[in-house]
């Protein structure tokens, strides 16, 4: 493996390419050894997704680590955020093999310190990098410790369900009708462990795990991925629907109408619930979640923080903060009760409570919290990101009441409309957002600011 090869592999938050072209086993168990060596682990929790290529990545990472003299922790097939929950609870750092809602052909390792803390770039994965580069450059491998750690697979399943249900006030639920698409990923395991407790009745969809994908993307904020739930709300007259990604840390939620609740109304709701629990917490949104998301926090004397895109910037701030929660445009949301970690299925049980404690439908309910007209998130490729970012700049600066900042991007905001303009990090693609008080006015805007960035 050539090392030029890591610079496609080795993201900003994970590594994720295809299997075996970008990486394999070979360079998962380095990716293992060099794990222990920077965080200086004596131990660590490995778990994995149902891809196919999951169980060969896993087990050789293992056995790079242990060959480190690290004992593992085995817990097998597992959600994200059921990882995280065993690396907070046994305080050891952990790795997750998936590539989340990517096609089957990917696969990926999430990584975290003790206590689910997230590693980035800046927090280890760099280090990583270096070594697994030096390690396949010079055709040397690591030497082994003089004692090779041991190797326990313990349930971790169960204690996950429980502890996630004693972070909800779940005893004045009403019986409820809820569809679930686990989109054949991670979702098929956990929502089961979890909704046998509830007041549910339970419609799944797509709960066999099969990393293929036979069905469609495990990526519910693709509007093409939900059309089987829509439909499916609609047909059994159910209470609501959720729909999971492929290794069901992210969690989208359709109403009774088959219509789809936007991330940010659930982030309001979800922080007005744990604000009831703990008044005058600190909430954290990035910076292109809705207006009214800050909005609902002060009016329950919460105090909102504006952060950039990105789970590693979200947990830095909780932890900077000791926010409460945190929530991005995205469907993660983020809980000081789960080690600041995200956890979808943690915010789909704030969800039912809500829904289940009093009688109105999930539409009416979220009403409240859905005040704006987004556009969503619209992708344009553009080969010269920096120059299109400074043509939109120049042709809103000087309007009456625009202000700007650079926190994440591009942000222009007068007292009726907001945009944010960002460029990925893998893609040449600009990213726009856009919100206003009204849909006509979202709508001119938007178009606006693609004619400036799709200007050749």
């Amino acid at each position: 493996m050539a090392a030029a090869d890591l610079s496609q592999i080795v993201k900003a938050y994970d590594i994720r390419g295809v299997v075996p072209d970008q990486w394999d086993e070979d360079l998962a168990e380095l990716f293992g050894a060099a794990f222990v060596q920077v965080t200086g682990a004596t131990a660590v929790v490995v778990g994995h997704d149902m891809r196919p290529s999951s169980p060969g990545l896993s087990g050789a990472f293992a056995k790079g680590a242990a060959l480190q003299g690290a004992d593992v922790t085995l817990i097998g097939l597992c959600s994200t955020d059921q990882l995280y929950y065993a690396s907070g609870k046994m305080d050891l750092p952990g790795a997750m093999f998936t590539a989340s809602h990517n096609p089957a052909r990917y696969n990926g390792i999430k990584l975290c310190r003790a206590g689910a803390a997230p590693i980035g770039q800046d927090t280890g994965l760099a280090d990583i990098r270096a070594l697994v580069e030096e390690w396949s450059r010079t055709g040397t491998a690591p030497g082994p410790a003089a004692a090779m750690g041991g190797v326990s697979k313990p349930d971790t399943l169960q204690d996950y369900a429980h502890h996630l249900l004693s972070l909800v006030d779940l005893w004045e639920m009403r019986p409820l009708k809820v569809v679930v698409d686990a989109g054949n990923g991670m979702g098929g395991l956990t929502v089961p462990a979890v909704f046998r407790h509830l007041p549910v009745t339970l419609v799944p969809m797509y709960f066999e795990l099969d990393g293929t994908f036979p069905n469609h993307e495990a990526n519910p904020l693709d509007p093409a991925n939900i059309t089987d739930l829509q439909a499916r709300v609609r047909a059994e007259g159910a209470d609501l629907g959720l729909a999971f990604d492929g290794d069901a840390d992210r969690c989208f939620v359709v109403d009774e109408r088959g219509e789809g609740v936007p991330p940010s109304a659930i982030t309001a709701l979800v922080a007005r619930r744990e604000l009831a629990k703990r008044p005058g917490g600190t909430v954290i949104h990035n910076l292109i979640t809705s207006w009214a998301v800050p909005e609902v926090v002060r009016e329950n004397g919460g105090t909102p923080v504006r952060t950039r895109v990105g789970h590693s910037f979200i947990k830095e701030e909780m932890a900077r903060t000791g926010a409460i929660f945190g929530g991005e445009h995205s469907a993660h949301y983020y809980f000081r009760d789960f080690w600041n970690a995200d956890t979808g299925m943690l915010a789909a049980l704030h969800v039912l409570a809500a829904r289940g404690s009093q009688p109105r439908p999930l539409s009416e309910l979220v009403a409240e919290y859905d005040r704006y007209a987004a556009s969503g998130e619209i992708n344009s490729q553009v080969e010269d990101q920096a120059g299109r970012t400074e043509a939109v700049r120049a042709a809103f600066a000087g309007r009456e009441g625009v202000t700007t900042d650079d926190l994440d991007g591009l942000t222009v905001a007068t007292p009726d409309w907001w945009f944010n303009l960002r460029a990925s990090n893998t893609e040449p693609l600009l990213r726009l957002n856009v919100e206003a008080r009204d849909a006509a006015t979202m709508a001119a805007l938007r178009d606006e600011v693609l004619r400036l960035v799709r200007t050749r």
